[in-house]
């Protein structure tokens, strides 16, 4: 199991602080916003020699469109960008309301992401589908619907515990335990009153949720997804201090380790 971080920036010095600060804070790697890479699309060579060559500074790499020729152009390009920059993995939001999409078109964008997933793979990437509120993968249904027909590894999921909340999904742990298999990330995110908010200040239950990842997806990334605004630099001390706390374990490079975590205040959990 490893830790990520994830957050948008609003300032120069904001990111500064996300590409140099992660590792000290005992993360593994970031997923970074579509943000802080889309300059360098073209040219991954000069995000290496901006940011170096730090292990998991680009783990992975989130972004977001349709599927269309446009948008499958589109996360090609992020695929190869990421095989380039030693990403392992390209987290997708399939930007379509879900109100727009059928079951008929859920089974069409399993197909075409499956496509999409064996290109990747074949660079080294994995593709993970990252359900949204009111994209096509929301209801608790849509992701039965939605990997029965992906068998293979092609694509995996990204659970984001906030958007499954916002979806009106309230079982966090049973989604972990049903798709376990094929979680590759778990975003840590929490709400209140349908706003993100900082990591332990919403109404989210983590300690089942935790408990799910642990007999579940011991495997995956498990990454605070930290979308409230708060300052990026105690938001990566107090969130690591969390989850670390939640499952019980002290991480470095995901392996368990004696020392201590980040000191920061204690988020509350219920």
């Amino acid at each position: 199991m490893r830790f990520a971080f994830s957050a948008p920036d609003r300032t120069p010095a904001e990111r500064e602080t996300l590409m140099t600060g992660f590792a000290a804070h005992g993360y593994d790697g970031l997923q970074l916003k579509r943000m802080q890479y889309a300059e360098f699309l073209g040219s991954p060579d000069q995000f290496r020699r901006r940011w170096g060559d730090q292990p998991g500074i680009a783990s992975g790499l989130i972004t977001g469109g349709g599927l269309d020729e446009a948008g499958i152009a589109d996360l090609l390009a992020v695929i190869r960008f990421g095989a380039a920059a030693g990403s392992e993995r390209v987290i997708f939001c399939h930007g379509q309301s879900r109100r727009t999409v059928s079951d008929d078109d859920l089974v069409h964008v399993s197909r075409t992401l499956a496509g999409i997933g064996h290109q990747a793979r074949e660079l080294g990437i994995q593709l993970s589908l990252h359900h949204h509120d009111d994209q096509p993968v929301m209801h608790r249904s849509d992701f039965d619907r939605f990997f029965a027909r992906i068998d293979d590894g092609s694509v995996a999921l990204t659970v984001d515990t906030a958007h499954l909340v916002k979806s009106g999904i309230a079982d966090i742990a049973e989604v972990i335990r049903a798709f376990g298999p094929r979680i590759d990330t778990v975003h840590i995110k929490d709400i209140r009153d349908s706003q993100f908010v900082p990591l332990g200040e919403g109404t989210i239950d983590f300690t089942p949720v935790f408990a799910a990842i642990s007999e579940a997806a011991p495997g995956a990334w498990v990454c605070a997804d930290e979308e409230s605004g708060a300052d990026i630099d105690a938001a990566m001390a107090s969130c690591r201090q969390l989850m670390a706390s939640g499952l019980n374990i002290r991480t470095t490079g995901g392996q368990p380790d004696g020392r201590d975590p980040v000191p920061a205040s204690q988020p509350r959990s219920r």
